[in-house]
């Protein structure tokens, strides 16, 4: 797996606490790699002065671009005695998410960062849109960054689907997990593994009355160990780090994540839209509600963005 060399971090101007790229800093002083910090501003009052002139509106825009480039120089001016080769670059475009993912194609990006919302009353982080459309459509990794800090002895928690065995769930649980051991070999942290397995349906149970649910859960739960103990030899991680339970990923992986006090969660997202995506669920987009931890969104090999030019 490649080391994150060129990394875009997504900047909220609403915010003042910009964790993305304390986060970004971190990872870029592991890996050498170069940091771009990025805003998409659009203020529709702009495109609507019909009294100005196309010329006037365009350096009416210019003078906000200019703006936000000396807020951001500002916010950057802390981070200079890291060492990190830091840019920034400030955009005019109605669609925050579609400027960010053409800007990681354009520019071969390895990495997204991007700061989370939490909601101060209800202590629960909000996702906007441009957090879906990110998780769904980049081609790149994103990595939604909460507030828990990555300590030393820390613990990456890898979301695999041992369900399925066809070569694309595999080849993504792989991906998943080389990601995970790369960073943990960078912040000297372990990799855990976790996987739900469906409960007995309760349709079965009363339809057929000879039906054993407890053999039948037996069964279930002993496959899906077996399959998330031998992908865990694969990789040389240790037994005592599977977790395997029942119920759904979305209960489940949150769950095991809040018990280990897990810094990441890593898991694979599908990208699919529309009528497919809601009919197959798309576990990303329900487990980062409910995890106190970064999450590191991954796409399949091969993914395209529908955002690219065929």
């Amino acid at each position: 797996m490649k080391d994150y060399q060129k990394i875009l971090v997504v900047v909220d101007p609403t915010n003042d606490k910009q964790s993305a790229i304390a986060r970004a800093v971190e990872l870029a002083s592991k890996n050498n790699a170069k940091i771009t910090v990025f805003l998409s501003i659009f203020d529709f009052s702009y495109e609507m002065t019909s009294i100005l002139s196309g010329q006037e509106r365009e350096a009416m825009r210019q003078g906000v671009i200019a703006q936000r480039q000396a807020w951001l120089q500002e916010v950057l001016s802390q981070y200079q005695q890291d060492g990190v080769d830091i840019e920034s670059e400030v955009i005019w475009h109605n669609r925050p998410y579609e400027s960010i993912i053409l800007h990681a194609i354009e520019g071969k990006y390895d990495l997204i960062v991007k700061g989370t919302h939490e909601h101060d009353k209800l202590k629960s982080v909000i996702f906007t849109p441009t957090d879906w459309h990110l998780m769904r459509k980049a081609p790149v990794p994103v990595l939604l960054v909460k507030e828990h800090d990555w300590p030393v002895q820390g613990k990456i928690l890898c979301a695999v689907n041992v369900a399925s065995e066809d070569d694309d769930h595999q080849a993504l649980n792989g991906i998943i997990i080389n990601h995970a051991l790369d960073l943990a070999k960078k912040f000297d942290a372990q990799v855990h593994l976790v996987n739900g397995y469906p409960g007995t349906p309760v349709n079965l149970a009363i339809e057929l009355p000879d039906f054993d649910a407890h053999t039948y859960s037996e069964t279930i739960r002993m496959q899906h160990e077996q399959r998330v103990t031998y992908l865990a030899n694969s990789y040389g991680i240790e037994a005592d780090f599977c977790h395997v339970k029942e119920g759904l990923p979305e209960d489940v992986i949150p769950d095991v994540a809040a018990a280990l006090d897990a810094e990441l969660v890593i898991l694979g997202t599908v990208g699919r839209t529309g009528f497919s995506a809601a009919l197959i669920g798309n576990t990303a987009e329900h487990v980062i509600d409910s995890i106190n931890c970064d999450l590191l969104a991954i796409k399949p090999e091969g993914y395209r963005s529908p955002l690219e030019e065929s």
